[in-house]
């Protein structure tokens, strides 16, 4: 699940709102090739996905890879109900990109309910069969039609990676960046801005990820919704301490890897 703003932390509503406008021009460039995506190293797309999640639960976890044929599949069987995996694919842009990469966790309601998303992108990516808006809009019916389910309790999705690669920006200038903002994600299924009383435009937490604006159009509640944590500074500068060997590994495989200055949300 999930996509934004370097200099702007709390404008994650326009962000979203924003990119429904971006995705039909960007979708029609897309050529008949572009869907298909490069296998990562194993044992890098493994340790990467696993820096999603808090040192004591990557032991226990399950670990998504992806088949660039076929899609997700367990790269790790775990037993402690936490998953995690690298999304390559937003579907929310309707573009087919290579270099995204998204480190992301969930835990048990959160795979049982949102991963199914990202389970059901990946495979018709894969199958080469589906444009990038075929794609976006299948997934906002499913949503609309009950087929995707909200989580049914409050839950968590860890995104403690020192870095990841997504949709940054302002309202006037979107691009992709590789940036470092660890954070935590709490479920907040049809929540909106009104809902808890704080201005789309906040600049303290919590912030509001509102993937209804896309969704559903303007302030219209979304099942997906989360608030987001961002972690303080000392904790981050732990986890990119921690996080050195992963990230120039991550840079010698593909230079765009490399994290720029400042920080960002995905």
């Amino acid at each position: 699940m999930t996509n934004h703003c370097l200099s702007s932390i709390g404008r994650w509503g326009v962000i979203w709102c924003i990119s429904i406008l971006l995705t039909t021009i960007r979708g029609k460039g897309q050529t008949a090739g572009d869907w298909k995506l490069e296998k990562m190293p194993v044992d890098l797309e493994t340790d990467f996905a696993l820096s999603s999640l808090p040192p004591h639960l990557r032991e226990q976890a399950t670990v998504y890879l992806l088949d660039p044929e076929k899609g997700f599949y367990v790269g790790r069987q775990g037993s402690n109900g936490f998953v995690c995996f690298i999304s390559r694919t937003e579907w929310e842009w309707a573009e087919f990109r290579q270099d995204l990469a998204a480190p992301i966790s969930y835990d048990a309601e959160g795979a049982r309910t949102i991963m199914p998303v990202y389970l059901d992108v990946a495979a018709m990516r894969a199958s080469g069969k589906w444009s990038p808006i075929q794609i976006r809009d299948t997934v906002i019916q499913r949503i609309k039609n009950g087929y995707y389910k909200a989580p049914s309790r409050p839950g968590i999705s860890y995104m403690e990676a020192p870095m990841m690669r997504s949709y940054i920006g302002n309202p006037d200038k979107i691009r992709v960046a590789s940036f470092s903002l660890p954070h935590y994600m709490y479920y907040a299924p049809y929540l909106t801005y009104a809902d808890i009383g704080i201005d789309s435009n906040a600049s303290q937490p919590p912030f509001l990820v509102n993937p209804g604006a896309v969704v559903m159009g303007g302030e219209r509640k979304g099942p997906f919704a989360y608030l987001i944590s961002p972690l303080n500074e000392a904790d981050k500068a732990r986890i990119l301490m921690a996080g050195q060997s992963l990230l120039r590994r991550l840079e010698n495989y593909k230079s765009y890897f490399k994290v720029e200055g400042g920080s960002g949300h995905h």
